[in-house]
């Protein structure tokens, strides 16, 4: 692998920053280099999050528009602000019904994930059920989920309840 940017996009309080520490520590455990920034703009109140991922060896942690691998998008709505980062080859993983996001230029997988994490009981866990159907198709992203689910076990080893909510969300990602 040459290296993989991403670009992680939602608004605040969707765990936008979880996401990209567990696929950063993903990274750092398979002994890859990474890089990641992040702009929160107004997040408390519910207003634009964007973090940008690199992995493999970069010298800048930014993203340029027409550069990233992939987009993740936590929220419909962020799909058309940054999908001017994805290279021509890109592709885009979506909370977001099929009708909710129109898109000619690049592969999109959708998956609604708000009505999946309320039947787990788990609200906040829409990030976990994105990012679990980003690593549904084997070779997109430069880790495994169960590299993944790993770093997950190894993040919230302490707090078992939510380690169990977070592995059930991703799984139904994966599943989905």
């Amino acid at each position: 692998m040459n290296g993989q940017q991403l670009i992680i996009a939602g608004v605040g309080g969707q765990g936008i920053l979880f996401i990209t520490r567990l696929l950063a520590e993903t990274a750092i455990a398979k002994g890859l280099p990474v890089l990641t920034s992040e702009t929160h703009g107004m997040a408390q109140r519910g207003g634009i999050v964007v973090s940008h991922l690199k992995v493999g060896e970069f010298s800048s942690p930014l993203v340029r528009p027409g550069q990233a691998d992939g987009l993740l998008s936590l929220k419909a709505e962020t799909v058309a602000l940054h999908r001017h980062f994805l290279k021509g080859a890109g592709w885009i993983v979506a909370n977001a019904t099929p009708l909710a996001v129109v898109e000619a230029d690049h592969p999109i997988a959708t998956i609604d994930a708000d009505p999946i994490s309320l039947s787990l009981g788990n609200p906040q866990a829409v990030n976990l059920i994105v990012l679990g159907l980003a690593l549904a198709a084997p070779g997109r992203l430069f880790c495994t989920a169960a590299e993944i689910e790993e770093t997950i076990r190894r993040k919230l080893v302490a707090k078992p309840t939510l380690l169990e909510g977070a592995l059930a969300a991703f799984r139904a990602g994966l599943k989905a």
